[in-house]
């Protein structure tokens, strides 16, 4: 059966299930996810753990022999299997499909995953689990309901603050759930329950942001200029290497004009999402940055890019003065502004 990462809670008060699965690739909840699942199997008698982590040298009989064998102390047992990858391979995925039919009433046991991409989705595997286990796919938060997540974990420890003061906890923690969970854990020890000002959250929070150049593409799609230039800056502050910066927005650029290029000859968009591939929350974006950005900004945007890509190799660029971060912020802008 699925289950609602917020819905955990009310079914671990009534039921403890034989098999887990948890995917996610946000390390935060998924490990939330995975304790409170430990902690009631331990409630329950399941005082052994055995863990088990798919590496490249891992053999897959270990798994069927765990469950095949008994406590030295006669408890009941807890196995843990972790796939950090998410690729079991063909030998892993037939022994989980060979574990799941033979599963030990003696034993519970937890699946953790990565977010499956769209191929292993359909692996036969990954049906089995979801036939047979409470499977728990956690989706990202994206930036957008970052605020409102705050909000919500503020409320659960009794304090609350206005949306001035969430959008700044949002800003300085950019990409990173685990700091803005620490961030809140902070405010519950230096302030008492009740309403926090924002001259308090300004004052208590640390720039702990980790920029993603991968999400830099969002605040572009999305004309968010603000965050887009706080980004570039944040990227190049980090250290990150331009070259990735560029291609991770060159690569965006190649596929909106692919997209609109197939929109101009009539066919539908939804058709040319699935085409290439393109889905969850990216797929949002797309319709309104191609309503905003017309097929001749884009394929100069493209050339810009090709200039970019000269100053970044020590060479002259044709309409760009400066350094190459600042060409790849005029880049970014021209599209953010369209």
């Amino acid at each position: 059966m699925q289950l609602r990462f917020d819905a955990l809670d009310a079914h671990l008060g009534k039921t403890l299930a034989a098999l887990y699965v948890i995917t996610s690739d946000e390390h935060l909840l998924a490990l939330e996810a995975a304790d409170k699942i430990r902690r009631v199997a331990k409630a329950q008698g399941f005082f052994e753990r055995e863990i088990l982590t798919v590496e490249r040298s891992f053999k897959w009989g270990a798994l069927l022999a765990a469950n095949q064998s008994q406590s030295l102390f006669g408890d009941k047992k807890m196995i843990d299997l972790r796939i950090p990858t998410g690729k079991p391979g063909k030998d892993g995925g037939a022994a989980i499909q060979e574990y799941i039919a033979k599963l030990s009433p003696d034993n519970m046991t937890l699946i953790t995953l990565p977010k499956l991409d769209w191929a292993t989705q359909k692996a036969a595997w990954v049906g089995s689990l979801q036939q047979a286990a409470v499977y728990i796919d956690i989706p990202l938060v994206e930036r957008a309901q970052l605020p409102g997540w705050i909000s919500q974990r503020l409320s659960a420890q009794g304090q609350s603050t206005e949306r001035q003061s969430l959008d700044f906890i949002a800003d300085r923690v950019e990409g990173n759930l685990l700091a803005a969970h620490q961030e809140i854990q902070k405010l519950a020890l230096l302030h008492p329950p009740g309403k926090l000002s924002f001259d308090v959250i300004h004052d208590a929070v640390l720039n702990v942001a980790r920029y993603d150049v991968f999400k830099l593409n969002e605040a572009m799609l999305a004309g968010n200029v603000t965050r887009l230039v706080r980004m570039l800056d944040g990227l190049k502050g980090e250290g990150e290497a331009l070259p990735l910066v560029l291609w991770a927005v060159a690569e965006e650029l190649r596929t909106l004009l692919k997209l609109k290029s197939g929109m101009a000859q009539g066919r539908p968009l939804g058709v040319l999402l699935k085409e290439y591939r393109i889905w969850g929350p990216r797929e949002k974006m797309m319709e309104p940055a191609l309503r905003r950005l017309s097929l001749a900004t884009l394929e100069t945007a493209l050339q810009e890019a090709a200039q970019v890509d000269k100053m970044v190799k020590g060479l002259r660029a044709k309409g760009f003065a400066g350094d190459a971060w600042d060409a790849m912020l005029q880049l970014g802008l021209r599209v953010a502004q369209a």
